[in-house]
């Protein structure tokens, strides 16, 4: 091959190197075209949001096992591991959910294994019949599709 192919290929090669970084550091300044994983560790749709509330949805099939029984606890009305607290108001502190009078939000325990007090998971319901999702005190939620 000659000398003057050569470097024509080279330099082709450099050009189309240089345009493969350009384009996948550009996919990382991105978020939209980023995969959003759950609390469980699922990857979700990042197009899969609930228009009411702005909050990705989480099916209910994909929460823990505590956070299932904790849903059937709140439709058969309890009882509930911690009587004192599940069922109390919910103020939405945060403002994390849609903006509600207070009283219309209600929060359950879901337990965590081997913690010994409440843990930090949490569903919180609306008087609208809506379900939300935290497995971080209140510092993100996912809205429940059950």
């Amino acid at each position: 091959m000659s000398r003057r192919a050569l470097s024509t290929i080279g330099s082709v090669v450099a050009v189309l190197a240089v345009v493969a970084v350009m384009l996948w550091g550009r996919s990382g300044d991105d978020p939209a075209a980023q995969p959003q994983r759950d609390t469980t560790g699922s990857v979700r749709a990042s197009t899969d949001v609930d228009p009411a509330s702005g909050l990705p949805w989480i099916d209910a099939s994909d929460l823990p096992a505590q956070a299932q029984d904790t849903l059937r606890l709140i439709d058969s009305g309890g009882p509930f591991p911690y009587p004192g607290k599940d069922g109390s108001t919910f103020g939405n502190l945060e403002g994390l959910l849609p903006k509600q009078p207070r009283g219309y939000y209600a929060e359950y325990t879901v337990p965590t294994p081997g913690s010994r007090d409440r843990g930090a998971r949490r569903i919180i319901t609306g008087d609208g019949g809506e379900f939300y999702w935290t497995a971080d005190h209140y510092s993100h939620f996912e809205r429940v599709r059950r």
